[in-house]
C-alpha cells in the first residue's frame, strides 16, 4: 500500500487525531497537584523493584538531591518500591 492511498484513505485522520489523543492522555498525568513535605519543601517519588533493598531508592534520592534527604513516605506494592522525600536545603 502506498502512502498516498493511506493518507488519502483516512490515514489523514488518524494522522491528527493520534496527536490530540496522546496529548490529552499526558495532561491526566501532569493534572495532579504537587506535594510538598510537612514544611512546605518540594518532594520527588522514585519507584525500586521491590525484590532489592531500599538502598537503591535511597542512592537514587541522594544522587537527585546532590546529598541529604528527608524520607516523607515509604510504600512497597507490586513488586515496586515507592520512595517519597525531600531534599534538605543547603
Amino acid at each position: 500500500m502506498k502512502l498516498n492511498h493511506f493518507l488519502s484513505s483516512g490515514g489523514r485522520r488518524a494522522a491528527r487525531v493520534l496527536p490530540v489523543m496522546a496529548a490529552l492522555a499526558l495532561a491526566g498525568c501532569r493534572s495532579s497537584a504537587p506535594l510538598f513535605a510537612p514544611d512546605g519543601r518540594p518532594t520527588t517519588q522514585v519507584q525500586c523493584s521491590a525484590a532489592g533493598t531500599w538502598d537503591a531508592c535511597m542512592q537514587h534520592a541522594r544522587g537527585m538531591c546532590g546529598g541529604a534527604f528527608d524520607v516523607v513516605r515509604q510504600t512497597t506494592g507490586g513488586g515496586v518500591r515507592t520512595l517519597l522525600f525531600a531534599c534538605k536545603a543547603g
